[in-house]
């Protein structure tokens, strides 16, 4: 029998974090009392996310089953060789290979909600509803569904929908300086947006009672990318200042108000759904920055053209691409929160590139010179290990896929700006993923006060699936996480395997129908580099 499944994403939590906001401190008290509760009546693992823990691959990984070299997506953006010079564009749900678990539980005939999830827009046609995350205020409307849904969360107070969008203007008008005043701000920000998905979410839920109910928050994510030196135990002072305390309080706010939320979600579902919670990855310090692209020009790999000695020239000379030399460049990384390589192979004799012949050849060579970047100071790695795409990208879309990815030795994300030195220590530890995120689970025949072992985040739609008591597809990536499930209910009722998922459904609208303008995407772009994925 079906049991009401509610699931619950909360986009870069972490282990180290929540305990310690569950924790009952001196002078503080419990930051997130509810979560607290949940987890002593339930059960938690870690949660390995995807080979390059980034929030469109993992987050996709989560809700397809299946890993990026099945479903195709690898970044924010994806670029193209014509075999002269790259092109960049933004992904989106177009570019996703793989039936998504909402578009399966509708096909089986279950209700759905799913809200604020990347690579969703344009949506297909569920039986529900859907607003999708990362979308600009300008297309929002149009890439939800069904519909009229806009119109009926009109009637909500204070519905606003460009507080639910990515394009936001009060973003736009804040400068790239990360001082005290504009990092208050940007917490601040947050905690609105936040609210406005809780109450959306809180009206679908109580009024069209889906059967699978799935929304993302996702302030976590990008005040800790800002924030961290507040937020991370190990970083704090043992006699903190009062901006230190202030910006401490105003983060502790923002869990505290989500706290609240997650209770008002669990009530309004009821006692017998039962309850998900998981992170698309984790979250630690970064303590250097690795100027990946400037290495390969050291390397000799990549040129770029000569500048003059103005102020204005070196300036934009230090921008990732200004004055790359395409027709004298043979790998690159094409952002920075891809902490990709692609190299270029030639596609005909005259082109730049790799001769293909030589490729696998080319590749191995440039492992091995990867491998002995050194942080100058101490002589320690500053690249933990360099992994080709056959290794970590298996399926029909590795084609696409970063001839090699990079995991640096903290864990952060290298920039591809034109400057020197190739590493620089930070002056403040700045926030970074961390490829262990969270996986949490309470109610009906989940165990109570139980962690367990490490779970993959491709388990996530898998154990959707076994939730609804629906078989699972026997070509996903991920399996039901079996040690969150009663002995007896799993003998009741043992997960079985089904047919392959379904064919991807065509979404509504093309690209020649509804593309983002130059601007809007420019605006998204910047939006990414605040958040630190686009630039150093």
């Amino acid at each position: 029998m079906m049991t009401r499944t509610l699931f619950i994403g909360l986009d870069g939590f972490a282990f180290p974090i929540l305990d310690d906001l569950i924790a009952d401190q001196p002078g503080r008290g419990v930051v997130m009392p509810f979560m607290r509760s949940l987890l002593q009546r339930g059960f938690r693992a870690p949660l390995r996310s995807t080979p390059h823990p980034l929030t469109p691959p993992a987050w996709t990984t989560m809700f397809t089953g299946k890993n990026p070299g099945h479903h195709g997506v690898y970044d924010f953006m994806r670029s193209s060789d014509n075999g002269r010079e790259v092109f960049f564009t933004l992904y989106d749900a177009r570019d996703v290979r793989a039936e998504t678990v909402w578009s399966a539980v509708s096909r089986r005939g279950y209700s759905v909600a799913a809200l604020n999830f990347p690579m969703t827009a344009p949506p297909p046609q569920i039986n529900g509803s859907l607003i999708p995350g990362f979308t600009s205020a300008r297309h929002l409307r149009r890439n939800s569904t069904p519909p009229d849904l806009f119109d009926r969360l009109s009637q909500l107070p204070g519905f606003e929908p460009r507080e639910l969008a990515w394009d936001f203007e009060r973003e736009n008008e804040i400068g790239s300086e990360m001082d005290d005043d504009y990092l208050e701000k940007w917490i601040r920000y947050h905690l609105p947006r936040e609210a406005l998905w809780y109450r959306v979410a809180d009206h679908l839920l109580t009024t069209d009672r889906p059967d699978l109910m799935c929304v993302m928050f996702d302030g976590a994510d990008k005040i800790q990318h800002q924030a961290w030196q507040f937020i991370d135990p190990a970083l704090r002072p043992q006699v903190p200042d009062a901006h230190f305390n202030r910006m401490r309080q105003l983060c502790e706010d923002y869990y505290r108000r989500l706290d609240g939320y997650i209770a008002g979600l669990v009530e309004a579902a009821g006692p017998d759904t039962r309850i998900f919670m998981a992170s698309d990855h984790g979250f630690t310090a970064t303590t250097h920055v690795v100027r990946i692209n400037r290495l390969l020009s050291e390397l000799g790999h990549l040129t770029y053209h000569a500048v003059g000695d103005d102020d204005a020239a070196k300036r934009r000379a230090a921008s990732p691409f200004a004055y790359l030399d395409w027709q004298r460049t043979k790998a690159y990384c094409p952002t920075p929160s891809s902490n990709a390589i692609r190299i270029r192979v030639a596609q005909q004799p005259g082109d730049p590139g790799v001769p293909p012949a030589d490729y696998h050849a080319f590749r191995e060579q440039l492992i091995a010179e990867l491998l002995q970047c050194v942080d100058p100071e101490t002589g320690s790695p500053m690249i933990r290990r360099v992994r080709t795409r056959e290794e970590i990208f298996p399926g029909p879309a590795m084609a696409e896929a970063p001839d090699l990815t990079l995991e640096l030795a903290d864990y952060g994300f290298v920039s591809i700006r034109n400057l020197s030195p190739v590493v620089e220590r930070r002056a403040v530890p700045a926030g970074t993923h961390h490829p262990l995120g969270i996986f949490l689970a309470a109610g009906p025949d989940i165990r109570q006060g139980v962690a367990g072992d490490e779970q993959q985040i491709a388990d996530v739609a898998a154990s959707l699936l076994y939730s609804l008591d629906e078989p699972i597809p026997v070509d996903y990536d991920g399996q039901v996480a079996r040690a969150a499930f009663t002995d007896a209910h799993l003998s009741v009722r043992p997960p079985l395997m089904g047919p392959p998922s379904g064919p991807v459904e065509t979404a509504p609208q093309t690209r020649a129908e509804a593309p983002a303008s130059d601007a809007e995407k420019q605006k998204i772009l910047d939006q990414l580099a605040m958040l630190g994925y686009l630039e150093e």
